[in-house]
């Protein structure tokens, strides 16, 4: 794949800081960002919303293919339920071929005319922007992910356990890392960063750091 763009692949589980980091690395170059995990949060609540199972092949599909990216509501693709929906449909190859014809659109032609895109995800420097220019795999110990993770949903009014939230994230990260359809991994030439004991200045500073260097 030739990008006209300069490409910013930022990969990781769940709650590693990744979705932070990749924004703030957006406006920091000017480039477009995309959160492609939203993508398939979008299109499991779609299913939701619609009255289906997010477990159904052909439900799941027909939403991929109807998704507009300018009308995710952010707040309703951002609960437990549509998290787990998500992890449910990102496992059909089917969903993932349509979403990443879009993903690599974005990747090449980004939507104001930028000069790059930032993505963040769990297969962008592997599968959908292997030629990425720069490559980071975001990582954090999963009992650091889950109190992160924990903290959000309280504030945003959740009730749950941060043990339980534990138990989704390392129930997520399993089904993430076995998938027969791009299962989540480093790419070879990606940069490990280990946000466990990094605040967000930290990690932000050692991404910048990162990235320049692979820019040249």
């Amino acid at each position: 794949m030739h990008n006209r763009s300069i490409v910013i692949a930022v990969d990781g589980p769940a709650a590693s800081g990744k979705g932070t980091l990749a924004r703030r690395l957006a406006t920091h170059y000017g480039f477009a960002y995309l959160d492609t995990g939203s993508l398939y949060r979008a299109v499991g609540q779609a299913v939701r919303a619609g009255g289906g199972d997010p477990a159904d092949k052909e439900a799941a599909l027909a939403a991929a293919k109807a998704l507009d990216v300018s009308r995710i509501d952010e707040q309703a693709i951002r609960t437990a339920e549509a998290g787990e929906a998500a992890s449910l449909v990102a496992v059909m190859p089917e969903v993932r071929a349509a979403i990443l014809h879009f993903q690599r659109d974005f990747a090449s032609r980004p939507p104001q005319g930028e000069p790059g895109a930032v993505l963040d995800g769990r297969d962008i420097g592997t599968v959908v922007c292997p030629g990425a220019q720069a490559k980071l795999f975001v990582t954090a110990r999963p009992e650091i992910r889950a109190r992160r993770r924990w903290l959000e949903l309280k504030n945003s009014g959740a009730d749950v356990t941060e043990a339980q939230v534990l138990d989704d994230i390392v129930e997520r990260d399993r089904r993430d890392a076995e998938r027969a359809a791009s299962p989540m991994k480093p790419a070879e030439d990606a940069h490990l960063l280990d946000t466990s004991d990094l605040s967000i200045e930290a990690a932000f500073g050692a991404a910048v750091a990162i990235i320049d260097k692979a820019l040249g």
